[in-house]
């Protein structure tokens, strides 16, 4: 074929394309209306996982299946927004990690409201002055984001879906690296850039900053300072990205929670959230844990916290494989129930990004 005559051929391609996703949408919209009817929530991440994997499944190249999945989220992400208008909160301010990881969930099309503090977010979702939450939950080289666990304390809030999104931290400046006598980062990146920082710019000033996309802003303002940040930071302030995945570990990643008011059902590849409180004696928690080990469930983290309700007392917060409607899941909730002072139920959810 020609170079016109492949031109023409997809001209129409996107024509019926375009066609095909405006019927497409109809029947989303059509879905929607049947939800909002019946008092259902709008965003379904469950169904979501499921069309993304089918169409994973349909994928014979030569477009890559992640590729593919991009294009289908903002796909879904233009239906969801025209179904209802949906408000996201997220840990600001705009660009940082947590920014962009609502995105990667939740696509282009709908509002963004960045919050000052986890605790607004929070805040934000009880009071339905936003649809959902996006909040850091945990990081693979630094561990838990401990705030986001406090919060569940007195929070009704459940956890609806889970984003684990690489974390690929880029030092930026607006001079070159030569020049760079200060350097703007906020606590949790320097830590995960400490070993790079130390060997690259050990004459460097460091200044901490509130966010990464503080620290962009404030190195914007001085040729001789630069940022760690993410690029959409660097996009945002026009500085240069002078070197890319600075961070020490190569698998850095955070594991960021979706925030709502009702938890998806089973999809059969689930993962349960839950805290608890046991009584203050020895053995009690072996006694509490062994439920999930009659029930051969797999835990998958366990986390302690002080309760500040009283020294020396403390909240666990486990997760484990399994949806809270699964019978064996439901059963280890019971039993560990009567070896505790107090257990709840943060959410269940896809065990998938």
């Amino acid at each position: 074929m020609s170079l016109q005559e492949h031109r023409k051929s997809i001209d129409q391609l996107d024509a019926k394309i375009v066609a095909l996703l405006n019927e497409r949408t109809k029947h989303v919209l059509e879905i929607g209306a049947i939800k909002l009817k019946a008092g259902e929530e709008i965003y379904a991440p469950h169904r979501e996982r499921v069309v993304l994997e089918r169409i994973a499944k349909l994928n014979k190249g030569p477009i890559t299946s992640e590729s593919l999945r991009a294009i289908y989220r903002e796909v879904m992400s233009s239906a969801l927004s025209l179904e209802k208008t949906l408000t996201i909160a997220y840990l600001g301010p705009e660009a940082t990690y947590t920014h962009q990881a609502a995105i990667r969930r939740f696509g282009t099309s709908l509002n963004y409201a960045a919050q000052k503090t986890i605790g607004d977010v929070f805040t934000e979702v009880a009071k339905n002055c936003a649809d959902y939450g996006v909040v850091p939950v945990e990081n693979s080289t630094e561990g838990v984001v401990t705030h986001t666990l406090d919060m569940f304390v007195e929070s009704e809030l459940k956890i609806v879906a889970q984003i684990v999104t690489p974390i690929q931290h880029c030092l930026m400046s607006r001079g070159a690296r030569a020049q760079i006598k200060k350097l703007y980062t906020h606590p949790q990146a320097l830590a995960q850039c400490r070993g790079w920082v130390q060997r690259h710019l050990p004459h460097a000033e460091i200044v901490e900053a509130s966010s990464t996309t503080r620290a962009a802003e404030l190195a914007a303002k001085d040729r001789k300072a630069a940022a760690i940040a993410g690029a959409l930071a660097a996009e945002r302030y026009r500085l240069n990205i002078l070197e890319s995945d600075i961070q020490d570990s190569a698998a850095n990643a955070t594991r960021f929670l979706v925030l709502g008011r009702k938890c998806a059902p089973p999809t059969g590849e689930d993962r349960t959230s839950l805290m608890f409180s046991i009584h203050h004696h020895v053995g009690a928690l072996h006694q509490a844990l062994a439920p999930f080990r009659r029930a051969k469930l797999n835990m998958t983290k366990i986390e302690s916290r002080p309760s500040r309700r009283k020294a020396w007392e403390y909240f666990f917060f486990v997760d484990c494989e399994g949806h809270a409607e699964d019978r064996r899941v439901a059963r280890a909730i019971t039993e560990l129930g009567k070896h505790c002072t107090f257990v709840k139920v943060l959410g269940s959810y896809p065990n998938s990004d």
